[in-house]
């Protein structure tokens, strides 16, 4: 079989998973979780097999055109070089462990069927997007991920926390994808095709007209889509989803797509120096801002996605400074610890018992009592301070390398200044990360809130997905010496060697914090936390579910009492109001895009109503006037009409008299 017929397997076989999974998931039950599991697995190994053939080598192109639109084709096509090849392995292999981990955490919702059908639909999109070789293809799986993130993060449609997040994700998504698809077509104009190849081909001959407008107007989707700034906001909420969907989300899927589009089109904006600068404030602003916010927010969850959203910004900013390689490795070092960092937070939050969601300072006492989760949550964290030798280190410090390379020194790709921005926030950055990092783990497994009651180990299936990611976790960024053959001859060697310093900051944020929690918790030692309703056993689904429907703390604005002993509150001071609240951003949204289009709704119906609907009565009252008239005319009686009709006739000959004398 050929690499091609392979690769068109990949997305093939999860999509024909899910409609299967859809046609029987009331009628044979009993497939559900088989179908669920067994086709991403699958694609998982044939996106191996697709990976060892292409081994990093010469890109692997195939097309056929759907049907003639004219002077520009769409066409089916492939391309697979080294990196598409290894994203693909890397969605293969979150999206399996979502499933399996699903299993046992959604084993009694009843919507599991359609459930395990939209994420294995979600698979295929997003692996559809990293293997298209055009951009109209691509497109598809882009929406379609919209589309499942949709129905995906409102599964619990009881609540309105649930419907809310849902919606806002679709509208934010589809606010950036307007501008977005805009720039599609006049990057295809210039090109006179949608093959990625071609266009790549056209920017290296300087055929791109307006490489600054193109460039922005693609920025505006991939905000949207990887939550960037300022388009960011829908993703801490989406956390109202069930925490398999938001580890899906976080890791392979959905916001990673938008980082993997700028690394597959990256000559696109490096053609315009504006757009590489505008894309490292971007990043900049995003990483910043996020990590202050993560370290105010006390859902667990919420302090991921702020995550999240920083780690993304890491990966567009060294894509500003023309450093792929370093974007990509940070992608799949990020993919790998960020999958395990909420899939170990369903634990957390099932061992807790919390009737608030998620909420840090009411968990204590759950080291023992989850040790699966305490020991793979701290190798996850690790990699996400960047702590040697886990895979975060390798993949930050590329970043920060290549930040630093660019900075000292002009190159051909990026202008200095993108590397100064990146430099100086990443830095920043990795201070905050270290900081929530540290406060995150302290919180749920060593905090002071009263101990909720044992609901026994957790299933097999789960504590095991845990223990897979953290392979990777641990060990993924030790290959950075052979990765760079996959990435048509990069290095992330250099990145390595010029910059350790990130390193020293993140500790320096480890040592703060720490000492900021044994003084805070000293000074509360006589504030001890009230009570804390006890949920009672269950399902971890259905605990996460009931949860949702009693409260969602939005950005920190919870219902209870806050821990005296929470460090971040040290740590930040009068900034940490703001930040817990993200920076007000969406009521600066409400205020100059919300309530503006209200207003205008309100006119407009008032218009609609008193206006519209006045006229449309008074054209109908004449006639109305009129038929009643005749109605009264109409009595019945037969002496009445021929009366009037005499009456009528001798009218007429009188006329008839008067005109003939008058001629």
């Amino acid at each position: 079989m050929t690499t091609t017929t392979l690769a068109v397997l990949v997305p093939l076989l999860p999509f024909l998973g899910a409609a299967a999974g859809l046609l029987l998931g009331r009628t044979a039950p009993g497939f559900v979780r088989p179908l669920a599991v067994l086709p991403p697995l699958a694609a998982l190994v044939v996106a191996v097999f697709v990976a060892v053939r292409q081994g990093g080598g010469q890109a692997v192109d195939a097309a056929t055109e759907l049907t003639p639109t004219g002077s520009v084709p769409v066409e089916l096509a492939l391309h697979i070089d080294g990196f598409a090849a290894l994203v693909a392995v890397l969605v293969g292999v979150v999206s399996v462990c979502v499933q399996i981990y699903s299993t046992g955490y959604l084993r009694d919702d009843p919507r599991y069927a359609s459930y395990a059908a939209l994420v294995s639909l979600f698979t295929s999109a997003m692996l559809l997007v990293v293997y298209s070789g055009d951009l109209i293809v691509l497109l598809v799986g882009w929406e379609v991920m919209g589309i499942c993130s949709y129905f995906l993060v409102g599964h619990y449609w009881e609540t309105p926390q649930a419907r809310a997040a849902s919606l806002k994700a679709f509208l934010v998504t589809k606010l950036g994808d307007v501008p977005f698809l805009i720039g599609l077509f006049a990057l295809a104009t210039d090109a006179g095709s949608f093959r990625i190849t071609a266009i790549l081909d056209t920017v290296a001959g300087g055929g791109l007209h307006h490489p600054t407008l193109v460039a922005l107007l693609l920025l505006a989707g991939v905000a949207g889509k990887s939550a960037q700034f300022p388009l960011h906001t829908w993703l801490p909420d989406a956390m109202a989803g069930p925490t398999p969907v938001s580890a899906l989300i976080h890791a392979a899927t959905m916001v990673a797509a938008g980082v993997y589009f700028v690394a597959r089109l990256l000559p696109v904006f490096e053609a315009s120096a504006a757009a590489m600068t505008v894309l490292a404030v971007m990043a900049a602003v995003t990483m910043a801002g996020s990590a202050l916010a993560a370290l105010a927010q006390d859902d667990i969850k919420r302090v991921l996605a702020c995550s999240t959203i920083g780690q993304l910004g890491y990966m567009t900013g060294a894509l500003a400074v023309g450093d792929r390689e370093a974007a990509v490795f940070h992608l799949l070092t990020h993919g790998a610890f960020k999958a395990l960092l909420f899939l170990a937070a369903g634990v957390i939050i099932h061992a807790a018992g919390t009737n608030s969601l998620a909420a840090m300072s009411r968990m204590g006492k759950l080291r023992s009592r989850i040790p699966d989760a305490y020991w793979t949550t701290t190798v996850a964290l690790l990699a996400l301070t960047a702590i040697p030798p886990f895979s975060g280190f390798f993949s930050k410090e590329a970043v920060l390398g290549a930040a630093e390379e660019v900075a000292t020194g002009d190159t051909a790709h990026a202008p200095g200044a993108a590397g100064w921005i990146v430099l100086v926030a990443g830095l920043v950055t990795a201070l905050l990360t270290a900081a929530y990092a540290t406060r995150l783990w302290l919180l749920a497994f060593h905090g002071r809130g009263p101990e909720a009651p044992d609901h026994g180990k957790q299933p097999l299936v789960m504590n095991g997905v845990l223990w897979v990611l953290a392979l990777p976790s641990l060990a993924l960024g030790a290959a950075y010496r052979e990765l760079p053959g996959w990435f048509d001859g990069g290095s992330l060697t250099p990145g390595l060697e010029t910059s350790m310093i990130g390193t020293g900051v993140a500790l320096v944020g480890v040592i703060v914090t720490y000492g900021a929690w044994r003084s805070s918790t000293a000074l509360a030692a006589e504030s001890p936390l009230g009570a804390v309703a006890a949920h009672p056993e269950g399902d971890a689904g259905l605990v996460e579910a009931e949860a949702i429907a009693s409260h969602t703390p939005a950005y920190g604005d919870v219902a209870y009492a806050p821990d005296p002993a929470d460090p971040g509150r040290l740590l930040l001071g009068p900034l940490h109001r703001h930040a817990a609240a993200g920076f007000h951003l969406d009521a600066v949204y409400s205020a100059l895009f919300v309530r503006p289009v209200l207003g205008a709704a309100r006119i407009v119906r008032f218009l609609d109503r008193e206006v519209v609907d006045t006229y449309v009565r008074g054209a109908a009252a004449l006639p109305r006037l009129l038929g009643a008239a005749v109605r009264r005319a109409q009595t019945g009686n037969v002496q009445t009409y021929v009366s009037a009709l005499l009456a009528g006739t001798v009218v007429l000959v009188v006329a008839a008299v008067l005109v003939a004398t008058g001629a």
